[in-house]
Formats: C-alpha cells, structure tokens, sequence
C-alpha cells in the first residue's frame, strides 16, 4: 500500500473518530453527569405546595403514570391551550381520568402562590394539580425534568418567562416514556394514555 492510499484510508477514518466524539459530547450535554433515573435521568424527587396549600411530593404520584408540564398563570397562550387541551383529553379518558394525575408546575414562584394558581386552574379540569415553591425548589424540580425557563423583562416594567412548553409522559415508577402530544383529537391522546394505566 502506498502512501496515497494510506492518505485515503486515514481521511475517513479521522472523521469518523470526530464525528463519534462529537455524538458522545451531545450525549453528555444532553443526559448530563449525575444520578439517573429511568428514561435518561429526566423526573426525580420533588417537594411542592399545591394550589391548596398542601406539601406534595413526587411520592403522591407514586404507583400511576403521570403528566407534568411546566408554565405560569400570566402565560398569554401556551399554557392556558396546553392546560384546554389535557382537560380535553381527561374528558376524553371518562373514567379511566382517574388513573391517570396531572402536574402543572410553575416557573413563576414569585407571583404563582398557592391562591394565583388556584384561581388560574379553576378554569381547566380539577384533577390538574397546580405546584408551587421557593426559588430553589422550582429550580431544582425543573433541573431534575431538564426543564428550561428565563426571565424575560417587559418595556413596561414587569416580565414574562420564556420556558419549555413539552408535556412529560411518566409511567408509574416515575420514570420518564418521552413528551406527550396533546395537539391531536384528545381520543387520539386518550387511546394512547390508556396503555400506562
């Protein structure tokens, strides 16, 4: 073999090594370093107080699959669709809506107490437990869901939040089965649901 053909054998094989090592690179970004769960270590441990006033922990959500997403009472329209749309498939479930709970949890502790959330989701289905908590506990559930949200300041002086808007599917151990659609026919979503419960 000569030197040329060495040359286009080397080629090749160094941008597969680049390539490999940018794929394990994503990986880590993507999955972090840390403990794991199931489902990539998305979900984990959490202490919250509920639109009631009551501490709730990821361990009341222990033994059924569960819906968990992420917003704010002053969301202008992601979230109050998102919240239509599970209520939608909740109606859609009958009496199956019972094993199956719901999470909304806010990025917005600093003005989503207990009672703004309570008046918030008076409007959607009562089975969606609305959470609240201190800074540091909103931002350890939403590191926990790999969750994103930022502040963002307004011209007028207040401020909106920029924040990931998926819908978390987890089973009944806690574990995460991947983000729920809930942009179809809410029996599309119902039939699909029905296979955790």
């Amino acid at each position: 073999m000569n030197a040329s053909d060495k040359r286009s054998l080397i080629l090749p094989a160094a941008a597969f090594l680049v390539g490999l090592l940018a794929l394990v690179t994503a990986i880590f970004i993507v999955v972090g370093p840390g403990e794991r769960s199931g489902g990539g270590g998305i979900g984990g441990a959490f202490t919250l107080v509920s639109q009631s006033g009551n501490k709730v922990s990821d361990k009341d959500f222990a033994g059924t699959p569960f819906l968990v997403f992420f917003g704010f009472t002053h969301c202008p329209d992601v979230c109050p669709t998102t919240l239509y749309e599970t209520s939608e498939v909740l109606r859609a479930l009958g009496n199956n809506a019972d094993k199956l709970k719901v999470a909304f949890i806010t990025v917005d502790p600093e003005r989503d107490t207990p009672e703004a959330l309570k008046n918030y989701l008076g409007s959607f289905d009562p089975r969606i437990v609305g959470l609240t908590g201190s800074q540091e506990e909103i931002d350890r559930v939403t590191r926990a869901y790999r969750a994103y949200y930022r502040k963002v300041p307004l011209k007028d002086g207040s401020y909106t939040m920029d924040h990931t808007a998926l819908v978390y599917l987890m089973d009944k151990r806690g574990n995460f089965v991947g983000s729920f659609n809930v942009k179809r026919t809410p029996q599309e979503a119902a039939k699909e649901l029905t296979r955790y419960l």
